[in-house]
């Protein structure tokens, strides 16, 4: 999630009508400071949440469409038993023997190819994306880094040298080259092969600099680039960077555990074999559990050289949680609901999307969609303010969405994999009621 584009504090005009909601905006800002943002013009005061929906303080009930930290629903019963059996027993570090990291560990590592064969744990996808970066370049002796133009991989001061959707004062480091992502609304059939001569490029540029060739770290959904779902888009860049003696990191935060619909990991659908994979936001359904994967040659050199250690990283909390998980999206068929549900939502706003110009692609897999808004449907132009306004309509509708991309004009949807048909219904209802409304 980029931070660029979401409606946040700096959008809010004041327009709580509630005076206890107004104080606590208040008291917020003055006690945290202005770096932590608030979604909507009128923000949101959530109280409780089951499944794919939210109640606020006055019992009005939300359609959440936008969390994937719940990936199994907010409050997953099965999930809070976990967490609260081994909150009773036991709560400890990695550096004693506890039989539930090697159990979840082991499970984990089957749902990845064979090839990647250990996993270390952290506390968030930041974390798991900063070791993901030292244990590259440990391995592979370069500095060298190429991201997608939007991308957006955490906030430690490593991974923000990556993250340009963060922009403001943040600078992108100077051992940073930064691709198009592969924006197929606009390149069409070509979309592959410009890709890989992005990164062809970069590879050249890193080196005659100096850097050499770290790696490629990307989001295999493009999700803060605007959500490109393309298959098949990053085998021949990573065969590239490989070649030039990188390696590739998937950063599966948001695309992985199931969310496409159609495989556990995003990066199944490019068919490659990534060195390193981070994961993190749903990975124990919003207890703060994030991983790093690797194949064992890669991570060698790093586990020799530095005795690595989280506190609270694989606690056996966490990891009671990360495996209830799992046993939910398993036992609930919860990917293949993704599948099913995600394509009847997209179809319905494709159908939607024939009313009105505005719309200029609906794209996605499994249950994350983009829609696209244009001022212009033949020049694809943006409509930042649009996809803001309707953003706003449909927070005052009850449903929650945001937005991504590099010009904030991607509807962002995403919501929990236990989303219904009925929820598709609500969703597209409010949505169809929202987009006539804006004209």
């Amino acid at each position: 999630m980029g931070f660029s584009n979401i409606m946040d504090s700096n959008s809010y005009t004041g327009l709580a009508t509630d005076p206890d909601t107004e104080r606590l905006i208040e008291a917020r800002a003055h006690l945290l400071g202005p770096a932590y943002r608030l979604f909507y013009e009128r923000p949101v005061h959530l109280v409780r949440g089951s499944g794919s929906h939210l109640f606020d303080a006055d019992g009005e009930r939300y359609l959440d469409a936008y969390n994937n930290v719940v990936s199994v629903g907010h409050c997953h019963p099965r999930v809070v038993a976990a967490i609260t059996r081994q909150a009773e027993t036991l709560n400890t570090h990695t550096r004693y023997l506890h039989d539930g990291i090697v159990a979840y560990s082991q499970r984990l590592l089957d749902t990845l190819p064979a090839e990647v064969d250990q996993v270390m744990y952290a506390c968030t996808g930041s974390e798991a994306n900063d070791l993901a970066l030292r244990v590259a370049q440990m391995y592979t002796g370069a500095r060298g880094v190429i991201v997608t133009r939007d991308a957006y991989h955490g906030n430690t001061e490593a991974v923000t040298a990556i993250s340009p959707s963060i922009g403001g004062a943040t600078a992108i480091g100077p051992h940073v080259r930064v691709v198009a992502a592969p924006d197929s609304y606009r390149s069409g059939q070509d979309v592959a092969a410009r890709f890989l001569a992005g990164v062809e490029s970069a590879v050249a540029d890193l080196k005659a600099a100096g850097h050499g060739m770290n790696c490629l770290i990307v989001d295999t959904f493009f999700s803060s680039d605007g959500i490109y779902p393309d298959p098949a888009v990053l085998a021949p860049a990573v065969a590239a960077v490989r070649a030039a003696g990188g390696v590739f990191i998937a950063d599966e935060v948001q695309p992985g555990f199931g969310r496409t619909g159609e495989a556990m990991w995003g990066f199944t659908r490019h068919g490659v074999v990534p060195d390193l994979i981070t994961m993190g936001k749903p990975m124990a359904n919003g207890l703060p559990v994030a991983a790093m994967a690797a194949r064992s040659e890669v991570l060698e050199t790093f586990a020799r050289e530095v005795p690595y250690f989280n506190t609270f990283g694989g606690n056996p909390v966490s990891m009671a949680a990360a495996g209830a998980v799992l046993d939910v999206i398993e036992d609930e068929d919860l990917m293949a609901n993704a599948g099913r549900v995600g394509t009847a939502l997209r179809d319905e706003l494709s159908r939607i999307a024939t009313e009105t110009p505005r719309i200029g692609d609906v794209r996605g897999a499994g249950l994350y969609v983009g829609v696209e808004m244009v001022t212009d449907p033949d020049l694809k132009a943006p409509d930042r303010a649009g996809a803001h306004d309707l953003v706003n309509a449909m927070r005052d509708r009850k449903v929650l969405i945001s937005v991504c991309g590099a010009d904030g004009n991607v509807l962002k949807v995403r919501p929990p994999l236990v989303f219904s048909m009925s929820d598709v219904d609500w969703f597209c209802t409010e949505f169809a009621g929202a987009v006539a409304a804006l004209g």
